[in-house]
């Protein structure tokens, strides 16, 4: 089976948030177990240049806009899998990755660029697999393209649902400068009296899926499908939520190249050396008996940050430690600085965004905290989980789905979750939490539980497999 799989970011070449995780390494699991999968995303301003193999293809001429437009392509394997990076200055050599009022154009652009690059890599793929609203428009070229183009006749489309709420709105009048002038695109896009490019690719991919099985649920809900939920149950039969995987090569503390100590389910100690540098660098005192409570996350109102307001005084007064690396609102960067100078010596803050110690706080922390609003998958609970760092979480979305409540007498279970949206529910799984931490024996069988769940990539990859042969039937 060949899978192309079209996404606006990727790791390593390029990230915002977890669809680039994801999108990075998809293909590479996909390939692990047999597909002949590949990668294309644009190549950045931000990409690192030194990750890039080769250039490609020199004269890629894209028909666009009534003009033929010439774009590069440069070929990398740094993420384990076959990469093709578009490279269109005029649209993606920018000072960020969105952001403009014309993102709308520059993604329908990548998308027609990323079709007629696939007809100069080999056969047709059996499966195009799209990513969030910025490969919507790819899903309605396709759809059109296969009633009367036999290179594209047995190919299929799955579109994967990351964060309904961005739904790459835009002015119909657009539609017909961006080749999507004819009745058939016209009613894939229109919604509400706009066009939507999260809408196109839901209404015209052959499959469809969401990054959990809870979210998939919640999205057809009407307080949380952001007005496409009535598309989403018309299209329920197509619907399939499929948790994403964590990048063990990545995200694992027995090899991290980010950790100053090494350990693993079996043997702990390293753990305790992580706790200790962590502690040093934020310049804390080094009470290793105290628990570190962390946060990694963008400071929003969908990450529930102003729970963490409401209940980290009650934290701190219990004499335990609180991190926190992140940005986002000011009044919550605001926050987090007043906190760290009223506790200095039981508060770390790092504000902006830092892969390497991300790792480390994930490594050193005992429990990490995410009581999100919605969470349509979530990552950090998984690091947290394979790190043996006790997640304490809202139920919602894919933190529903991987966070198992911790039950003392039976000892199953892998973290804490709340359901109601206060801060005393949240509170009160921490104040549980804290009271299995100081019982060494019940912590030690919770931090085993978590380090030991399977959210490999490969158990991932072979769900989409099936997805694929879905479509293909």
């Amino acid at each position: 089976m060949r899978v192309a799989v079209l996404a606006a970011e990727a790791v390593p070449y390029s990230k915002t948030g977890g669809l680039g995780d994801v999108a990075g390494a998809l293909p590479k699991a996909l390939r692990q177990i047999g597909v002949d999968a590949f990668l294309i995303t644009p190549l950045y301003r931000q990409t690192d240049e030194s990750l890039i193999a080769h250039l490609a293809i020199d004269d890629l001429w894209i028909e666009w806009r009534g003009t033929n437009y010439k774009a590069q392509v440069f070929y990398s394997e740094a993420n384990g899998s076959p990469t093709f990076l578009i490279h269109a200055p005029e649209m993606f050599f920018r000072d960020s990755i969105y952001g403009y009022r014309e993102d709308y154009e520059r993604f329908a652009f990548f998308n027609h660029a990323a079709i007629v690059l696939m007809r100069h890599i080999g056969n047709a793929p059996d499966i195009v697999h799209l990513n969030d609203w910025h490969c919507g428009f790819a899903a309605v070229e396709i759809a059109k393209l296969r009633r009367w183009d036999s290179f594209w006749q047995n190919t299929r489309t799955v579109f994967s649902v990351h964060n309904i709420a961005y739904q790459g709105a835009f002015g119909m009048e657009e539609l017909w400068k961006l080749g999507f002038g004819d009745d058939f695109s016209r009613h894939a896009f229109s919604f509400n009296g706009a066009a939507s490019a999260m809408k196109a690719g839901l209404a015209d991919s052959d499959m469809l899926s969401t990054v959990s099985k809870r979210y998939g649920y919640e999205i057809q809900q009407t307080e949380n499908g952001y007005g496409l939920d009535w598309l989403l149950r018309q299209r329920s039969d197509r619907l399939h939520g499929i948790v994403n995987g964590v990048d063990y090569d990545v995200w694992n503390p027995a090899t991290d190249a980010e950790l100053p100590a090494h350990f693993d389910a079996a043997d702990l100690s390293g753990k305790f050396e992580c706790k200790r540098a962590l502690l040093q660098k934020f310049f804390l005192p080094e009470n290793l008996d105290k628990p570190i409570f962390a946060s990694v996350t963008r400071l929003t109102s969908q990450k529930g940050f102003e729970l963490i307001q409401q209940t980290v005084g009650e934290i701190l007064a219990t004499g335990a430690y609180f991190i926190a690396l992140g940005s986002g609102d000011k009044n919550h960067e605001d926050f987090l600085q007043k906190l760290r100078d009223y506790a200095p010596q039981q508060v770390g803050v790092y504000k902006g965004y830092n892969e390497s110690l991300a790792h480390q706080i994930e490594a050193g922390a005992d429990m990490f905290l995410m009581p999100s609003r919605f969470e349509p998958c979530g990552l950090n609970q998984m690091y947290s989980l394979r790190y043996g760092t006790i997640p304490i979480v809202r139920a919602v979305g894919g933190l529903d789905d991987t966070v198992e409540n911790f039950d003392r007498v039976t000892g199953t279970g892998n973290g804490f979750k709340f359901h109601d949206f206060r801060a005393d529910a949240f509170l009160e799984k921490i104040y549980e939490a804290l009271f299995v931490y100081y019982d060494k024996d019940a912590w030690r069988k919770l931090q085993h539980n978590g380090m030991t769940v399977d959210n490999s990539w490969e158990n991932a990859a072979r769900k989409y497999v099936q997805l694929y042969q879905m479509a293909k039937a």
